[in-house]
């Protein structure tokens, strides 16, 4: 009786110093995100109710002024137009490549890890970086990209300075910037399919392009989930390489709601009017991501 007691009370102590060391590991991501995420979106909610700015301290509260102003507001309504043009553009086209690029270097041959590399490496790079070199590609006297066109005979192209050019110009940069990364992702989703179910059907006489539609596509459907989701609320949330290449122009073509907040905050010093918009922005994005959840629902299990 006394062993069952020991072996009883050791495996308790064992117990609690597992739960510590659990504690201790989880302790400083959940600090973090009560600190850095849930705190200042609990803060954002509240000033989205004030008359709130960065010159004067004394905020009153307006309660729903800040919302029925944006509702208003033709230049936030566009801006919020322009972020999803940008997402309905982007997510389809990012998607197909990145799926192609994954079903490339999937291939196991001497050079599958070089192209991964390359494919790969936009990813690294500074936003920064990316979008200044991007500006001197986009030149109109010369920039690369009208230099090749010059060579054909065609006429060039205003990529930053024309209306109607301005946002794909920025659309080809952040395809080309992040479509490695949902490669890698798509890679893990291919290789989680097992091999067996391609040499059944196989067996049975299915061609690759029957594999691909009726087994690769439906067993990705998660992973094009995950891909379809984050690609969206980077889309809608667009704003690093407009500062570098447009500044919201040329006549606010490229004024995406992220950037449309961040000027309104900063520049405008409206910080309770920025706010309100933020939180029109995330109620946005949710919806749309919930609803992506439920469109890619998927019971298959392999």
């Amino acid at each position: 009786m006394k062993q069952i007691k020991s072996k009883s009370s050791g495996w308790n102590s064992f117990r609690m110093q597992e739960e510590r060391s659990a504690f201790a590991f989880i302790f400083p991501a959940v600090a973090s995100l009560l600190l850095f995420t849930f705190y200042p979106m609990i803060s954002a909610i509240f000033v989205s109710f004030k008359d709130f700015n960065l010159i004067n301290s004394n905020a009153a509260f307006i309660g729903l002024e800040n919302y029925k102003e944006l509702l208003h507001d033709k230049q936030f309504l566009n801006s919020l137009l322009h972020s999803l043009h940008f997402a309905v553009f982007v997510i389809p086209i990012q998607t197909a490549i990145a799926l192609c690029l994954a079903l490339l270097v999937k291939r196991t041959a001497w050079y599958s890890g070089l192209f991964r590399t390359v494919y790969f490496l936009p990813v690294i790079i500074a936003i920064g970086v990316a979008s200044t070199v991007f500006r001197l590609l986009y030149n109109k006297d010369f920039g690369l990209l009208n230099a090749f066109l010059k060579i054909f005979g065609l006429p060039t192209i205003s990529f930053l300075s024309d209306p109607s050019v301005s946002m794909y110009g920025i659309m080809i940069l952040g395809m080309w910037k992040a479509a490695g990364f949902f490669m890698i992702i798509y890679l893990a989703g291919l290789n989680n399919i097992p091999k067996a179910i391609y040499e059944a059907a196989e067996v049975d006489g299915a061609s690759k392009l029957r594999m691909f539609y009726n087994i690769t596509l439906p067993l990705l459907k998660r992973t094009t989930a995950f891909v379809v989701i984050i690609t969206t609320m980077d889309a809608i949330k667009i704003s690093g390489p407009i500062f570098i290449l447009t500044g919201g122009g040329p006549a606010n073509s490229t004024t995406t709601a992220t950037f449309y907040i961040v000027n309104q905050a900063f520049d405008q010093m409206r910080m309770g009017y920025a706010a309100a918009a933020a939180m029109i922005l995330f109620v946005i994005v949710l919806s749309i991501s919930i609803f992506q959840l439920k469109l890619f629902k998927s019971d298959v299990e392999y």
